[in-house]
């Protein structure tokens, strides 16, 4: 079911109490009660350490940790190469750990991915969580797509690959289907060039509640799933309220992205950067996967880490409202509501 805004199906309703009652209680709730405790205190929350400036999370069932922020491969893809490789090196020796990438980033010109597989070269690949994604729907295409990141990247494994741009409702059936991706994915996990399966998706939260859906149809579980989360989402279709509490119910590591809505949301002007950092970290998200372009964009996100604590459910309220009325208009997540973000899209071949 396509759904508009706030108007949604009863169930919804229901998932959105849960997300409430956890949401928040990792954020804040329980401080209420426990004099702000920490968001791992509350067991639908990641768990949460911090080492010096950065913080780390549990990733889902996996056993893994990971840093709250990631570094976004598309605007990597997008930097001069010695920019590439001073953002990622400094973000590494910062504490940074994950890193995002993509098969398709930069127009399907593979920047993304070159330049992250030099920029990890040296001693660096080893102290990262490496994700890229592939959008090949057939069994042979995603085999390829997977075969030539895995070059690009310079690595033999990566430790998470996800099907990419889930922004239909027949994507699903796509993935599943015999002769589809998903046999690609677990024949490279046999071959051991992955570790965990996961999948993505921008467009709709009834997309991804019917490729969650479609798994347990399938008894296959995914490791981990990654929809956007920013201040707008909370109103607007939002991933955060339906999708969010059926991933932590059925331990999927949570990734969020598109913090500031690919810089639109920062248009209305009623937000701030760091507050919308704030308000992503605040979700009970393993990691923040946020675009960064400049050296000064990853001191900000770092300085925003550094002095991190979740975010009480009146100040979630405040942001959330202030910006809802733009929310609700669509303009500023053009991700849901036009084909502005949609590369398969505007290069069908990259499905096959």
């Amino acid at each position: 079911m396509h759904v508009q805004g706030m108007d949604v199906k009863p169930e919804y309703q229901m998932n959105r109490r849960v997300l409430l009652g956890t949401t928040l209680g990792g954020a804040a709730v329980l401080a209420g009660a426990a004099g702000d405790a920490a968001a791992a205190d509350d067991p639908a929350h990641p768990a949460e350490t911090r080492k010096g400036d950065m913080l780390y999370r549990s990733f889902g069932k996996t056993g893994e940790t990971v840093s709250v922020i990631g570094v976004g491969g598309s605007h990597i893809g997008k930097a001069p190469e010695d920019l590439a490789t001073r953002m990622i090196r400094s973000a590494v020796d910062r504490g940074v750990t994950f890193m995002d990438n993509s098969w398709d980033y930069n127009d399907g010109d593979g920047q993304g991915e070159i330049k992250m597989g030099k920029a990890l070269a040296g001693g660096y690949r080893g102290k990262v969580f490496l994700m890229t994604k592939v959008d090949g729907r057939s069994k042979p295409g995603a085999a390829r797509q997977i075969d030539e990141s895995l070059k690009r990247l310079q690595t033999d494994r990566v430790d998470l690959l996800q099907f990419h741009e889930v922004i239909r409702m027949e994507d699903a059936d796509l993935f599943f289907a015999p002769g589809g991706a998903l046999e690609a994915f677990v024949e490279a996990k046999k071959a051991g060039k992955l570790r965990y399966i996961g999948f993505t998706g921008h467009k709709d939260p009834a997309i991804h509640l019917r490729m969650l859906e479609l798994a347990r149809q399938h008894a296959f579980h995914f490791d981990a799933v990654l929809f956007p989360s920013n201040v707008m989402d909370w109103s607007f279709r939002s991933f955060v309220h339906q999708v969010m509490p059926v991933a932590i119910k059925e331990g999927i590591a949570v990734q969020t992205m598109k913090p500031m809505g690919g810089k639109f949301v920062l248009e209305t002007k009623v937000v701030t950067p760091g507050e919308c950092l704030r308000y992503a970290l605040s979700q009970p998200t393993s990691v923040v996967i946020h675009g960064m372009e400049s050296m000064a964009h990853l001191d900000h996100a770092l300085d925003v880490v550094k002095t991190f604590t979740p975010l009480k459910p009146a100040q979630i309220s405040a942001l959330t409202d202030k910006a809802k009325q733009a929310a609700m208009t669509g303009k500023y997540e053009k991700f849901k509501t036009t084909s502005y973000f949609d590369a398969t899209a505007r290069n069908p071949s990259w499905l096959e």
